[in-house]
């Protein structure tokens, strides 16, 4: 990560209009408060909503917090984001599963894969593996969680990629 390339991660969940945009603009935040040259991107799994501005909820909860959304449009994961990223994050197991599908495809395709695949969570001490609950059929309630849950798991990141980078 010390190289002048800056390291890409690409958060992911289903549809990339409620908890992969909001994580990757908390994430980004919370990279740039720490001076991290990290670039961020978010996708779905699925082919729902492409070319669509984040769930208007997602923005209206982040934007309380002093996150913008709303300059984002969501997109499909492509097995080519296994050679362009260095990390990607699943929001949840299922994605996870998904994604490690996805990865033997690209393998199949391109041989070596540049790309490591994590949970959101994963060195996240708060909520330990757990995955980021889908807000969309839910309430209020459910979207703060989304926020609270990529806060917490983005200063986990920012932490064990400041813990990488001194061992380079």
């Amino acid at each position: 990560m010390s190289s002048p390339t800056p390291y890409q991660v690409l958060c992911v969940c289903l549809g990339n209009i409620c908890r992969s945009p909001t994580a990757e603009v908390v994430l980004r935040q919370h990279c740039e408060a720490e001076k991290l040259l990290i670039n961020i991107d978010s996708a779905g799994t699925s082919n729902y909503h492409p070319g669509k501005a984040p769930d208007l909820r997602s923005q209206q909860h982040a934007q309380l917090r002093g996150y913008d959304l709303s300059g984002l449009r969501a997109r499909q994961i492509q097995l080519e984001d296994f050679i362009q990223f260095d990390l990607i994050l699943a929001m949840d197991h299922d994605n996870l599963s998904d994604l490690q599908a996805l990865a033997q495809q690209a393998q199949q395709q391109f041989g070596r894969l540049r790309a490591e695949l994590a949970l959101m969570s994963a060195h996240d001490p708060v909520y330990p593996h757990q995955a980021v609950p889908d807000p969309y059929y839910g309430g209020a309630a459910g979207f703060e969680r989304v926020l609270d849950q990529c806060e917490s798991s983005s200063r986990a990141w920012v932490t064990y990629f400041q813990q990488q980078n001194s061992k380079v």
